[in-house]
């Protein structure tokens, strides 16, 4: 049996069998050192090792266990859609009831197509814009993740019109240079680049929250005028919303800052910790997808009838227990310990948090953008990782991932968490 082998052991099959042992780079523990934990099972906040650790998780599947992980309703729903069979290849009701559940609760969204990743939802997203408009350059913004498609993949350039050159062997120049990099929360570039480019660009896409290089909030009224200036162009405005989408809240982000974005990218929590996503928009947009229009797009398993079950469980949870104003208590909780662990050790320190979600950046001033992150004194974070995974806490294995909280954290776990957050960040060198 493999709990039966060490951890060390394991890891080192797991390398024989797959590119650095993972099947996500983000799992490695390459930027903290080590090596990574097997998971045998997952319930609530916890984490259950192959040799029977147990950790506080504040990983979350990075987003989508915002119940907790192996929620019995979640898991009810898997079984009840599974005892019906496990793909159809037809329409099924389980993707109509989601889509209905999605519309109903973001109103920005007037149709909806599902498929399997967050990756391919803002693939997606972007050719539909493109086709919609007819034009061929986005806007993308550096340290907002949208997935590992060629367009999007793409490094952080400076200046207005710098063009993106690949991020990744393998992606060709030509289809880097259709997407222009600009930094997070400057709008004066956004400004000169349509003025430069005022009928060429098809879409500005961007994590509302940016939440893939620690947690970077808009400033006031930035995510606004992004709207004003997409609206006065003609580019369509994509939200990614994969990783806040129904976590920030039902609407997320752009229910909390009353901002309609044209197409929305959601995945993680829609699919109740299976592989489900989805885009969706106004149905002017919307009607240009395949088999209504001549944006084709398609996906064999998009729609099926386990994750959609799940997908519509873990919405329904939310809805009705509407767990937000708690959630933004505990990941206070978080913040405030951490900030005072730092105090006292005097060290400067930044703790963007809001609701359950949060990261922390050792700066003394604050995170705004990608190059702010650049700054900061990512090797603190070493310590602290390090610390907290010794007693029993698991953090994103990288000082620039954002951390989650789900509901199952509360009472005794989260008092525990914030203990060993505040000595974690005292105890660094």
């Amino acid at each position: 049996m493999l709990i039966q082998e060490t951890e060390v052991n394991l890891f080192e099959e797991c390398k024989k069998c797959m590119p650095g042992g993972v099947n996500s780079p983000v799992r490695a523990f390459n930027a903290v050192g080590g090596e990574p934990f097997i998971t045998e099972r997952a319930d609530g906040a916890i984490l259950t090792s192959t040799q029977g650790k147990k950790y506080i998780d504040f990983v979350g599947a990075w987003g989508p266990a915002i119940m907790g992980h192996n929620h019995p309703t979640i898991k009810a729903a898997i079984l009840e859609a599974l005892d019906k069979g496990t793909g159809f290849g037809t329409p099924n009701s389980y993707e109509l009831l989601l889509a209905k559940k999605i519309i109903e609760l973001v109103p920005s969204i007037e149709k909806i197509r599902m498929v399997n990743s967050g990756t391919e939802a803002t693939m997606s997203a972007i050719r539909l814009a493109r086709g919609y408009t007819r034009r061929d350059k986005i806007i993308k913004f550096s340290g907002c993740y949208h997935g590992h498609s060629d367009g999007l993949l793409v490094k952080a350039g400076s200046g207005a019109l710098t063009f993106g050159h690949p991020d990744s062997a393998g992606v060709p120049y030509s289809f880097a240079s259709e997407t222009i990099i600009l930094p997070f929360n400057d709008i004066e570039e956004i400004e000169k680049t349509f003025i430069q480019l005022p009928d060429q660009i098809a879409a500005i896409i961007l994590e509302p929250y940016p939440a893939n290089c620690g947690l970077i909030l808009p400033l006031p009224g930035y995510l606004k005028k992004l709207k004003e200036l997409c609206t006065k162009y003609g580019t369509v405005l994509i939200f990614d919303e994969v990783m806040t989408g129904f976590r920030i809240g039902l609407g997320g982000v752009q229910e909390k800052e009353n901002i309609t974005p044209d197409l929305t990218t959601f995945a993680k929590i829609i699919g109740g910790g299976l592989p489900v996503a989805a885009f969706g928009g106004k149905e002017e947009i919307m009607k240009y997808l395949a088999p209504e229009g001549p944006v084709y797009q398609a996906g064999t398993l998009s729609g099926n009838p386990i994750g959609m079950a799940a997908g519509l469980a873990a919405l329904k949870l939310l809805e009705q227990e509407l767990p937000y104003q708690n959630l933004n208590k505990m990941g206070i909780i978080i913040k405030e310990a951490i900030l005072q662990g730092a105090k006292e050790k005097g060290i400067p320190i930044q703790v963007p948090q809001v609701g359950s979600m949060f990261s922390f950046f050792f700066s003394e001033k604050p995170v705004l953008n990608y190059n702010d992150v650049l700054e900061t004194k990512s090797n603190h974070f070493k310590c602290v990782f390090k610390y907290a995974l010794e007693k029993g806490l698991f953090l994103p294995p990288s000082a620039f991932e954002t951390c989650f909280i789900s509901t199952a954290h509360k009472g005794e776990i989260i008092e525990r968490s914030a203990e060993i957050l505040y000595k974690a960040i005292k105890s660094v060198a």
